[in-house]
C-alpha cells in the first residue's frame, strides 16, 4: 500500500508521537535488516519504514507546503513494494573515505548482481537507474525483487531464503533469519 496524503502529520503533531513512532520502526529495522558483510547491509523496506523516510524528511528540512509534501510522498513512494515484489535499500557503509572510494569503484554495478533466492527461484533485483557515476556504485542502492509465482508461494510457506551476490568482487549467500521470513510473508500477504 502506497503512503496517502491523508497520512501525514503536520510537523507539530508529528514531534508528540515522534519518539514512540520512531522507536516502533526502529525496531522493525532491526528484522528487516540483512547483514551481507562488515561494509553493506540490506534492508527491506516497506509502507511503515517509508511513512518514518517521509515524516522524517519534512521535519529535517520544515516542509510545509502542499507541493513540498506531494514531492516527498511521491519520492519515498517509489521505495514501497508494489504488488507481488519486495523493495529494498542496499546499503554500502565504510566510514574511512579512501577505503569507501576504493571500495564503490570496485562494487561498481552491485545492484546488477543481486538476486532473492527461494525454493529454486532466483528473483533477480532491478534497480533505480542512475545511481552509478563515473565508474563507481552509489552508496546507498534501491532495489526491488519482481517474485514469480513460485517464489511469493515459497514466502507464504515461510520457508528458506537468501540473498544471493555474484558480482565479481563479492560473491555472498547470506540466509534470512526466520523472524524476517515471517515479515516478508506478512508484506507479501498486504
Amino acid at each position: 500500500m502506497k503512503i496517502q496524503r491523508s497520512e501525514i502529520l503536520p510537523l507539530g503533531e508529528y514531534e508528540t508521537i515522534r519518539d514512540r513512532f520512531r522507536g516502533r520502526i526502529i525496531e522493525l529495522k532491526k528484522v528487516r535488516r540483512v547483514r551481507i558483510n562488515d561494509d553493506m547491509s540490506l534492508l527491506f523496506e516497506n509502507h511503515d519504514t517509508m511513512l518514518l523516510q517521509v515524516q522524517e524528511m519534512l521535519r529535517t528540512e520544515r516542509i510545509t507546503n502542499e507541493k513540498g509534501i506531494a514531492h516527498e510522498i511521491e519520492t519515498y513512494n517509489e521505495l514501497v513494494p508494489g504488488e507481488g515484489e519486495l523493495s529494498a535499500s542496499l546499503f554500502i557503509e565504510i566510514p574511512d573515505q579512501a577505503r569507501r572510494e576504493e571500495m564503490l569503484v570496485r562494487w561498481c554495478a552491485i545492484e546488477e548482481h543481486v538476486s532473492f533466492a527461494i525454493d529454486g527461484e532466483q528473483c533477480r533485483a532491478t534497480f533505480e537507474e542512475g545511481r552509478r557515476d563515473a565508474g563507481r556504485a552509489a552508496a546507498v542502492q534501491y532495489l526491488r525483487f519482481p517474485l514469480t509465482a513460485r517464489a511469493k508461494a515459497a514466502i507464504a510457506e515461510k520457508k528458506p531464503a537468501a540473498l544471493v551476490f555474484d558480482h565479481p568482487h563479492l560473491q555472498a549467500r547470506v540466509e534470512l533469519s526466520r523472524a524476517l521470513s515471517q515479515t516478508l510473508a506478512d508484506d507479501l500477504e498486504g
